[in-house]
């Protein structure tokens, strides 16, 4: 307990809190769809986390509301700071269950260097790896792969016509002064990040053609086409369809996969397996263009993710509004 009261108010100091307050619950109720309600599940306690973006954010009050259908007692503890935040809660049980992404846990959490090009294979390694070392378990995976990439500006692309990244190094290899990239410092570094693909396109950016700039700032300043031709995005961020950007393909995948999955510690899951069965098929109906969509909802239109997060349910069957 002196845990949890911990987290919860660290949650607190956050901007905007962990959820729609420390420890919350949802501010509507739900009925079954195709989502039938669990005896199992009955009035069961579960903590639902996140990290503090939209995506993640989003995710929780997917898992919120499809557990909430089910008849469980859910508390929200999204919107926490920082991945090795949210996994620490999860593994000393402060938390129940949060979405993580694979790329994150090999990279970050069992510390390897070299990612993984294939979904499925890079997932089973995480999935394997994290059991046996955490006790952590993996839910399948969902199409949704929020990975970093390249992009530019849709003007920028057609004029160039630029497809993929080896389009985008044939480019630089004729006119090297059109190399400018809008980069955070991290990313520069990592072995995962711009120093993986230099290493597998073949190409050098020269430190004098970086501008550094955090996440936030990077689409805003790219999509201006002044200070840099190509800056560091995630494929999933709603700011790709927002400013009309242009993501280049990794076609020789020096990124790794970030497929996203509910992880759960194995003790938990194995007291109530039924998690599996509500939360699985919602997992599947999920990829890159549901997220971008929904997530376009709630930066660009400023509506609340958890309404967002119901309404997507809704829309595919899984839950019902009940009358008032």
């Amino acid at each position: 307990m002196k845990r949890l009261a911990a987290l919860v108010a660290a949650c607190a100091v956050l901007v905007g809190g962990c959820g729609l307050n420390a420890g919350g619950r949802l501010p509507f109720e739900v009925g079954p769809g195709s989502i039938r309600p669990e005896p199992t599940l009955r009035d069961v306690p579960i903590r639902v986390g996140s990290k503090n973006f939209t995506e993640q954010i989003l995710l929780a009050y997917i898992a919120e509301v499809a557990l909430s259908a089910a008849g469980a007692d859910v508390e929200d503890l999204s919107n926490i700071q920082g991945s090795n935040a949210v996994r620490q809660a999860l593994e000393v049980g402060d938390l129940d269950l949060y979405w993580e992404y694979t790329g994150t846990s090999w990279i970050n959490f069992q510390q390897q260097t070299v990612p993984i090009p294939d979904e499925q294979e890079q997932y089973d390694a995480v999935k394997k790896a994290d059991l046996e070392r955490f006790g952590i378990a993996w839910l399948r995976y969902s199409p949704v792969n929020d990975k970093y990439a390249l992009a530019t500006t849709r003007e920028f692309a057609e004029q160039h016509g630029l497809k993929n990244m080896s389009d985008m190094v044939a480019l630089l290899r004729e006119n090297p002064s059109l190399g400018t990239f809008c980069m955070e410092s991290e990313f520069i570094n990592r072995q995962d990040g711009l120093l993986g693909a230099e290493k597998k396109y073949g190409f050098d950016v020269p430190d004098r053609n970086i501008k550094t700039f955090g996440v936030g700032a990077i689409y805003a300043t790219l999509a201006t086409g002044r200070t840099c031709n190509f800056g560091e995005v995630f494929t999933t961020d709603g700011r790709v369809l927002t400013l009309d950007l242009a993501v280049l393909d990794d076609d020789r995948k020096s990124f790794p996969q970030y497929n996203a999955a509910v992880t759960v510690r194995k003790e938990f899951l194995d007291r109530y397996p039924a998690i599996a069965d509500v939360l699985e098929p919602v997992s599947a109906k999920l990829d890159n263009d549901v997220i971008l969509e929904l997530s376009v909802k709630i930066d660009g239109e400023g509506q609340d993710p958890a309404v967002v997060a119901r309404d997507w349910l809704v829309k595919e069957g899984f839950v019902t509004v009940p009358a008032d």
